[in-house]
């Protein structure tokens, strides 16, 4: 078991090389991806660590994730887009998150 923990953690360690390229590439579309991806990953793991007395009883919890984690990063499906695009923006666009802010550098709004 040890080494499929191993071998997973080499590929999860490819979504940031992943994220590296996405970055350095013309195209905003794979920008969006791997950002979205990155923002639900982090909340994933804040519910985790929130939640870790209770999953702790659901044995098929890491199984479920892996299976989360895998819709969310692999290109074909887009996962994280698609989760960011349909709920995570609707609700920043409600509570005027973004509306009106500058962005991080500066030089404009953000979009």
């Amino acid at each position: 078991m040890s080494k499929l923990w191993t071998l997973l953690t080499h590929v999860h360690s490819a979504a940031g090389y992943a994220s590296v390229v996405a970055i350095e590439s013309p195209s905003k579309e794979d920008d969006e991806q791997w950002l979205a991806y990155w923002i639900l990953y982090s909340f994933l793991t804040l519910t985790e660590i929130v939640l870790q007395p209770l999953l702790e009883w659901m044995p098929i919890w890491y199984t479920l994730k892996l299976a989360l984690m895998a819709w969310l990063v692999l290109p074909q499906f887009r996962g994280a887009a698609f989760i960011y695009n349909k709920f995570v923006r609707e609700k920043i666009r409600k509570y005027g998150v973004i509306g009106g802010h500058k962005s991080p550098n500066g030089k404009g709004k953000i979009k």
